[in-house]
């Protein structure tokens, strides 16, 4: 074998985004085959292993993430941005959904490795997200010409502070509707769900639909057999109904049970990834929780309450995660105007990563 992987290194950045990880590579350092590629990332990240002992993968789903990032042909746009989650104990690379997480590094990256100019004080890059073909405008400092990652910005389930990166999310005039299954509602063996994609499959089911209360620990969620079953079965015939088809191999759509806050937001979530609990909320996963509660008739908006005008505070296990979200109340259903949330990111290294050999 000879090209990348065959005992040679890879540049490399490993980033922190939003409340992921994951690696961040340049395509044209990788393999332009998807299955070469795939096949070089399983090596890179240590899977398949329940630990990644042999990679560097975290060894949790949140931790096992790629980002490929190339120059955008797309007119209008600076950086194409390709997503892959790599699956932790299972020989497996799917771009089957997106990460609004990893996004967050996208901009800085693209600066780093020289693909967008940065400005004096701040740079925003627009960014055509490949897996779902959105767009996406990064905003973040860059004085001096180079990114900042060190700043004020606190976000829940991060440690610390950070710079931030600002996310406006825009339609990308595909036409499709938030509403995948094409109804406000649908009922899948005997429980009411609403489907909604607003850059992220997601199935909203209420809690008590499962006979919880919402504000279960993760351990507690994760250690009730029946449920994760349940949640599971729903979660097959939903992504059939989606037009996903069968999604037993895949990471969407995702699970997210809601109940009224409990801590002075708008409402509160705990989402199945889709057989591990997030430990907070995917970007993309609350803003398409948070347009579902605004959708009249929809799951959840009954138990949700009133926001202060577009902004809501959608909580998770480890706190709360603040969106935007605008809609056109005159169309049926309510179109999207715009979405946007306040991430950071940091880089935590930039090097050579050397895969084991096949």
């Amino acid at each position: 074998m000879s090209g990348p992987g065959a005992g040679h290194g890879i540049r490399c950045m490993l980033m922190r985004g939003g409340t992921s990880k994951g690696a961040y590579f340049l395509a044209s350092d990788l393999p332009p085959d998807a299955s070469e590629r795939d096949d070089l990332l399983l090596r890179i990240m240590g899977s398949p292993d329940p630990r990644q002992i042999d990679g560097v993968g975290g060894a949790h789903p949140l931790t096992s993430k790629v980002a490929v990032v190339s120059p955008s042909q797309t007119p209008g746009m600076d950086i194409d941005y390709l997503f892959l989650q790599v699956v932790v104990d299972q020989p497996i690379v799917t771009d089957r959904q997106n990460c609004g997480n990893i996004l967050a590094g996208i901009g800085p990256f693209a600066v780093e490795r020289g693909l967008v100019p940065a400005g004096e004080q701040q740079t925003r890059v627009r960014i055509r997200m490949v897996n779902t073909d959105g767009i996406v405008t990064a905003t973040f400092p860059t004085p001096g010409g180079r990114p900042r990652y060190d700043g004020d910005t606190a976000i829940d389930g991060v440690p610390g502070t950070a710079a931030a990166v600002v996310l406006d999310f825009e339609d990308s005039d595909s036409g499709a509707s938030v509403l995948p299954t094409g109804s406000i509602t649908d009922v899948f063996d005997g429980i009411t769900v609403t489907c909604v994609d607003n850059g992220m499959p997601v199935v909203v089911v209420a809690a008590s639909s499962f006979g919880k209360t919402g504000y279960e620990s993760i351990a507690e969620l994760e250690s009730d057999a029946e449920l994760n079953d349940r949640v599971q079965a729903l979660r097959l015939e939903a992504g059939k109904a989606m037009g996903l088809g069968d999604v037993s191999g895949t990471t969407v759509p995702k699970i997210s049970l809601v109940a009224p806050p409990a801590a002075g937001g708008t409402i509160c979530t705990r989402t199945f990834i889709p057989v591990r609990v997030h430990e907070s909320i995917g970007v993309l996963g609350a803003v398409s929780v948070a347009t579902a509660i605004m959708l009249p008739g929809a799951v959840g908006g009954d138990l949700a309450a009133t926001p202060e005008g577009s902004r809501l505070s959608v909580e998770h296990p480890s706190g709360a995660l603040q969106v935007e979200v605008e809609l056109d109340s005159t169309t049926t259903p309510p179109a999207v105007l715009r979405s946007g949330v306040v991430r950071t990111a940091r880089k935590l290294f930039d090097g050579t990563v050397f895969p084991r050999l096949p």
